[in-house]
């Protein structure tokens, strides 16, 4: 009786988010200094909408808005993942280096190589987020095995190494260059067209069904090394290929939109307290709440100040780090 009321709870938050994510999707298509009305934004949608607004809604508004929801449901996603394979709650891709090693090797795509292609960049992302992420792995391998722990310790140092590597690039050399990617580091979908989303889409598609499949062993993990080992669980190769679908899913998602914080940090807290911690409600539950905080916070970015646009990163800055001061203050434990 209280599983199938869990799973109808888990179900129908499901549904809400869904909806949630559509009505923030449609708004964000309807909403600019060219407004679309509301029945004219859905037909247009689906494709059998007025010429006039053909432009602004397929061209402009839709393919960022769902780039936006791409960024911020794979973000989310391999923050879940993380926190359980860490198990340490306030584990996110940008906290254990991931982020920022894939921010490293695409601002120096960016900037070394002005006409680098778009959609080679997700791949250039990739191999800075594997190569932090190796490295982070080896410095926390213990004689029997990685430790979460020294892991996330590790990143912490990685992630400063990697924005020092950042500000070298971005303060050496031409000023075009550099602008651009500044723009690029702050974590924004300004611009962002059907060739982006394109490039970001089968890293979505074939990674969020990996890692829910893989749901039930990242709750065996999150019982401990030594009670995961005698339930039969092959504990490092888990670990190991959980660890690369999340390189590949921050690579993909930092490569396409820039650093975008602490989506990999709020989504699964908040889908946490949705469903709970059984990992394929909790992951599942956390690919829609990253994509509405991000197409939330890009829609915001547009709508409070025009013409002036503030990046989604700044918007998930602001809302961010205040949350993370009170998850800090909520798990703090009397000495």
């Amino acid at each position: 009786m209280q599983r199938n009321w869990t799973t109808r709870r888990w179900g129908s938050i499901m549904i809400l988010l869904a909806a949630a994510n559509f009505a923030v999707l449609l708004l964000g298509v309807m909403i600019g200094e060219f407004p679309v009305p509301p029945l004219e934004a859905l037909k247009s949608m689906i494709g059998i909408g007025d010429s006039a607004y053909r432009f602004v809604i397929h061209e402009l508004r839709l393919p960022r808005a769902l780039v936006a929801f791409l960024v911020g449901a794979g973000l989310a996603l391999a923050g879940a993942v993380l926190q359980g394979l860490t198990r340490n709650p306030l584990a996110a891709p940008g906290v254990i280096g991931i982020n920022s090693g894939a921010a490293a090797l695409a601002v120096t795509a960016i900037v070394v190589i002005p006409a680098f292609p778009v959609a080679a960049l997700p791949f250039a992302a990739f191999a800075g987020a594997l190569a932090a992420a190796l490295l982070s792995y080896a410095l926390a391998w213990r004689r029997r095995g990685s430790s979460p722990m020294r892991m996330l310790l590790v990143g912490v140092g990685i992630a400063a190494s990697a924005n020092a590597y950042i500000t070298f690039w971005v303060t050496t050399r031409d000023i075009n260059s550099v602008k651009q990617a500044m723009l690029w580091l702050m974590g924004s979908t300004y611009g962002r067209t059907w060739e982006h989303f394109w490039s970001l889409l089968p890293w979505f598609v074939l990674l969020v069904p990996a890692m829910l499949v893989m749901a039930r062993r990242l709750d065996v993990l999150k019982l401990g090394d030594e009670l995961a080992i005698g339930l039969g669980n092959a504990v490092e190769r888990t670990r190991a290929l959980l660890l690369l679908a999340c390189v590949c899913l921050a690579g993909a998602s930092v490569a396409m939109a820039g650093t975008i914080g602490f989506i990999g940090l709020m989504g699964p807290h908040i889908a946490r307290h949705l469903v709970g911690s059984m990992s394929l409600r909790l992951l599942s539950t956390s690919v829609l709440c990253g994509g509405l905080i991000v197409m939330t916070a890009d829609l915001l970015g547009r709508a409070l100040w025009p013409p002036i646009e503030i990046p989604a990163g700044i918007i998930t800055a602001a809302l961010g780090a205040p949350y993370l001061i009170y998850l800090l203050c909520r798990n703090r434990r009397p000495s």
